[in-house]
């Protein structure tokens, strides 16, 4: 016992929130002593055919294939909406099957074809669906028509395309915030009717 009658180890408010700091420090500044300046990643080479291109791109192991598409290949017609996969703006063809290129990484498709909104017209002359969402007025800012585009591409392919109620599930992937749905799915009935 101390001399005041008090226990030697009481623990007081103030010693506590004392402890508490000086503890607190020395684990918020040890794991920063230790720390030393971070290793570059790992990069790779990946080859793809884009838009009928052969294209050779270095790129960091942890890139997504739509940024990849976006930073190193120049190709920003594919946009980054949510960057979760829920909302289709970035949808592309991979090998023929429309996917969310923010979710599947670029090293990871090594040979493979790639189509984005840049590679579906002809020179001038507008792919069919291109010029269909013109014609019916299926866009209004636009963010989304990329990805709504290349997506009814790959509906169409696919034939899901026998009625409206069809295109809408098979396209219930790409979101139009503008609310532009029933021209949008008019725009694919017309393309796939005309194939």
């Amino acid at each position: 016992m101390a001399e005041d009658g008090a226990h030697p180890f009481t623990l007081t408010r103030r010693s506590f929130v004392g402890a508490s700091a000086v503890v607190g420090g020395i684990a918020a500044v040890g794991p920063l002593a230790a720390c030393s300046a971070p290793e570059p990643e790992p990069e790779a080479r990946v080859t793809l055919t884009i838009n009928g291109e052969k294209r050779t791109v270095v790129v960091d192991n942890r890139t997504s294939l739509l940024d990849m598409l976006r930073e190193r290949a120049d190709l920003t017609g594919t946009k980054k909406g949510c960057n979760q996969g829920a909302c289709g703006a970035c949808t592309v063809l991979l090998n023929g099957r429309r996917i969310n290129s923010c979710l599947t990484l670029a090293v990871m498709h090594e040979g493979a074809e790639i189509t984005t909104i840049e590679g579906l017209a002809k020179g001038n002359q507008l792919h069919p669906l291109q010029q269909a969402f013109i014609d019916q007025d299926a866009f209004q800012c636009g963010y989304c028509t990329s990805g709504q585009i290349v997506s009814g591409v790959g509906c169409i392919a696919e034939k899901h395309t026998t009625s409206p109620a069809e295109i809408r599930e098979w396209m219930s992937g790409n979101i139009c915030r503008c609310g532009a749905y029933t021209n949008i799915v008019t725009a694919i009935a017309q393309t796939a009717q005309n194939a």
